[in-house]
């Protein structure tokens, strides 16, 4: 399945900044926001938005880091580890927070969105910032990929009412298992979350340009997600 994709404005609280936008070749779909790693709206995460548009998505993915910079497109090497960590450190939570609010408002509202229920997914960065949608009610279901940071933010856990599922790789050197545990813990009696531990895989599991992509989990976890999707939307 082809899709269609562009860069679209949107109108924020503190101003105007854009979105990466991929359409199914239907030209309409169910919706999702899809939130960056500290990477930025790269050609890893415009890649993912577009897998999710040829399965069948409208997907709009906004760019969080605009006030250091429009379009940030960061590698993952030495020098974009560090200008990442930097532009993460300085990105503001309750403005990002507003900015995902924004977009989400913007998607509900486009044509080409069929249903009236919006799921948010993000990666590392973004998975944290998609836990925090839930949390805040902006968004009807929600996934996060390996959310770094989300054991420091179970004080949310009792304002999450929709569904969310999360994945984590095993072997994940940024989120340690006691981490994990934690949240599995927080959450094992709530039957509308989902986690999913995926044995061998490292931080960035999914990601295609990194040394840590694992296909098997990678594959296993984006099933997984399609599932969840279908399931709650």
């Amino acid at each position: 399945m082809s899709t269609t994709s562009q860069w679209i404005d949107i109108a924020g609280p503190d101003g105007s900044f854009q979105a990466y936008l991929a359409v199914p070749h239907v030209g309409k779909g169910p919706a999702i926001v899809l939130l960056q790693e500290i990477f930025g709206v790269n050609e890893h995460i415009r890649a993912v938005a577009d897998q999710y548009a040829a399965d069948g998505y409208v997907v709009l993915v906004p760019d969080l880091f605009w006030r250091a910079g429009a379009h940030i497109e960061l590698g993952y090497d030495e020098a974009g580890w560090k200008r990442a960590v930097e532009l993460m450190q300085a990105t503001d939570n309750p403005q990002a927070d507003a900015d995902i609010a924004a977009t989400v408002a913007v998607l509900r509202a486009r044509p080409e969105v069929t249903t009236g229920k919006l799921a948010s997914i993000g990666y590392c960065f973004g998975g944290r910032l998609s836990y925090q949608a839930a949390a805040a009610g902006v968004v009807d279901v929600a996934i996060a990929y390996y959310g770094g940071g989300i054991q420091n933010k179970l004080d949310l856990a009792e304002q999450i009412k929709v569904p969310l599922l999360m994945h984590f790789g095993g072997q994940d050197s940024h989120i340690p298992p006691e981490a994990v545990q934690q949240i599995a813990v927080r959450f094992e009696d709530r039957q509308e979350v989902e986690i999913h531990v995926y044995p061998g895989a490292e931080h960035g599991f999914n990601c295609t340009h990194r040394d840590s992509y694992q296909q098997r989990a990678a594959a296993q976890a984006h099933g997984n997600s399609l599932i969840f999707l279908a399931e709650n939307m």
